[in-house]
């Protein structure tokens, strides 16, 4: 195989392995670095290597670079200052990406979902995501992560058992999410306290990530009451008056894109069970922040999303 071939094998698969890497990982930034580690081994290949399949060779050279990662970053993310949430991908149908998603968009992109891969170990995430979510055989997951069949099948059932609790069924209803989402911001502007707590269930938990470099609450909240007052505070407390927040899809679901100056500021989505919201998270992280589009390319890409100028109460 040229190395021209091997760039347009490495090209042809490259929106399945990012694919993989962003939910090994819930990093745009170190999934694009796996990628960029994943060709230059790709490239350090021997000609005379027998290669059965590419797209099985290379998801295997991603998936342990992944795996080493998660094992090398554990302590980081231990010292990581507050909660820590995935890095924010828009999906709106009508903003472009470099690396697209669209043939792989399910709630295994949600915020939740991502948050939920955090209970399992690095080994347990690839296991899992290869074969609940991309549908792999035991044989090639066992190929991939170096493991037996037998070992792979525990190590799923294992990674099952950490998270069967906490996976919740949310709303399918795009509709419905949209809705709920435009009358939480409504309530939220109005400093209506009555009115958040409608919207909102009463099992919710309110999540915020600033990695320490911008304001956010430190800690989880819980409780239809508590998050609604927490919501209308750091909106008083934290949130600039020349905000303007913009309508997006957020990893699939409904979200929120806050920008000061034409620089993303927040990010917000909600995850929604009953007809309520269950779940609101808030990414303030600058670092987490980068990759989203720019205030006029934003207003550019999409032209079905409204606009709200935010005025604290």
């Amino acid at each position: 195989m040229t190395t021209e071939d091997r760039l347009q094998a490495f090209h042809q698969h490259r929106a399945v392995l990012f694919s993989i890497a962003y939910r090994m990982l819930g990093s745009l930034a170190d999934a694009e670095d796996m990628l960029q580690e994943s060709f230059i081994r790709w490239q350090q290949v021997a000609p005379d290597v027998e290669i059965g399949s590419t797209r099985a060779y290379l998801v295997t050279i991603l998936s342990r670079l992944c795996i080493n990662h998660l094992q090398s970053a554990r302590v980081k993310r231990e010292q990581y200052v507050g909660q820590w949430l995935p890095e924010p991908l828009v999906t709106s149908p009508n903003v472009l990406l470099d690396l697209s998603l669209s043939s792989q968009l399910d709630d295994s992109i949600s915020m939740a979902f991502l948050v939920l891969m955090e209970r399992l170990t690095p080994m347990e995430r690839a296991v899992f995501l290869l074969r609940e979510v991309f549908d792999y055989e035991y044989s090639e997951i066992a190929q991939t992560v170096n493991q037996s069949e037998s070992n792979c099948r525990q190590i799923l059932r294992r990674a099952r058992q950490h998270i069967k609790e906490a996976r919740p069924r949310f709303d399918p209803s795009p509709q419905q999410r949209d809705k709920l989402l435009k009358e939480f911001l409504d309530a939220s502007l109005r400093g209506d306290l009555d009115g958040l707590v409608a919207v909102l269930s009463n099992e919710i938990t309110f999540y915020s990530d600033s990695g320490g470099k911008a304001a956010a609450l430190p800690n989880p909240i819980y409780g239809a009451q508590n998050v609604a007052r927490a919501v209308l505070g750091s909106l008083n407390k934290f949130v600039p008056r020349n905000i303007v927040s913009r309508f997006a899809r957020i990893n699939g679901q409904p979200g929120i894109v806050n920008y000061m100056d034409g620089h993303p500021h927040s990010v917000l989505t909600v995850d929604v069970i009953n007809q309520r919201i269950c779940n609101i998270y808030v990414v303030s992280n600058p670092k987490k922040l980068e990759r989203l589009p720019l205030w006029q390319e934003s207003r550019e890409s999409s032209s079905n999303e409204g606009d709200t100028q935010v005025t604290a109460q």
